[in-house]
């Protein structure tokens, strides 16, 4: 990714690794949840917020790619761009980096804001949009080559 907007640090836990002795699959999906928890916090959507607001974001779609392993207690951190928005859905690029800047897994991610008291989607709010204007946002000729996959067992 050509910008490096990181929203989350941490460490692989020990209750992360399997019995291959590297982080699960589980634990990738769970750290690629607690960076978008983390920049939509940033961007506004705290829990007094959500209270206050009746307002709140759901993952729509994920697309999880795991590219290397990670071991117990190796550093990680988080980058998200923005690939896509209009006024209620974000289409987001996460890559989850190592402690020698490599990236080992990516997550592209579809989002929504909700309206809770009329439990439909509804555009974000004004202090959202303002704290989305944080994170860079990739024209379509700069998306990483991996954005915008399907899956599916390539035939000869």
């Amino acid at each position: 990714m050509t910008d490096n907007h990181i929203v989350w640090n941490g460490r692989v836990e020990r209750e992360w690794v399997d019995y291959n002795r590297h982080m699960n699959d589980a634990a990738y999906a769970l750290v690629f949840s607690r960076a978008l928890d983390a920049l939509l916090e940033d961007a506004g959507l705290t829990a007094r917020f959500i209270e206050r607001e009746q307002y709140t974001v759901f993952t729509l779609e994920t697309h999880l790619m795991y590219l290397a392993e990670a071991h117990q207690d190796q550093p990680l951190a988080v980058s998200a761009v923005i690939l896509d928005q209009d006024a209620k859905r974000l289409h987001l690029w996460l890559e989850m980096q190592n402690d020698k800047n490599g990236t080992i897994a990516t997550s592209e991610q579809m989002v929504m804001g909700m309206d809770q008291a009329a439990g439909r989607p509804a555009p974000f709010p004004e202090t959202l949009q303002q704290g989305f204007a944080k994170v860079p946002v990739l024209s379509p000729k700069n998306w990483p080559a991996k954005a915008g996959r399907s899956i599916g067992i390539k035939r000869k």
